[in-house]
């Protein structure tokens, strides 16, 4: 099983969602985040100072699901969600043990 960290901006969410339904992705969890990476943000320039945007807004989606699935997701988020330009955001991948369902004691990828 892998965990999927798939941090995206926020305007890509519904492409992003309709991809891990249609991979068949059981759950996700999404979270609003702030952050930047190499590009540092923007240079913004109001009433003719400048100010420094570094926190750009992102969304953090995670989900676990079964290997085979996790490298199907991965290729689809590069092909469709790219736009091409810096920021587009990044997916990390961990490798998960063990799940288990509180409600039943389910382990393993039942559980999921």
């Amino acid at each position: 099983m892998k965990k999927l960290e798939i941090i995206i901006k926020p305007e890509r969410l519904e492409d992003l969602k309709k991809i891990l339904n249609d991979c068949k992705a059981n759950g996700l969890m999404i979270t609003n985040i702030m952050g930047y990476g190499k590009q540092k943000g923007y240079v913004q320039i109001y009433r003719g100072t400048e100010n420094h945007v570094n926190l750009l807004p992102k969304v953090k989606v995670e989900t676990v699901v079964a290997t085979d699935v996790a490298e199907k997701i991965i290729e689809r988020v590069v092909k469709e969600i790219t736009t091409g330009n810096y920021g587009d955001g990044k997916i990390f991948i961990y490798d998960v043990d063990d799940v288990v369902r509180i409600r039943t004691g389910e382990r393993g990828p039942n559980a999921i």
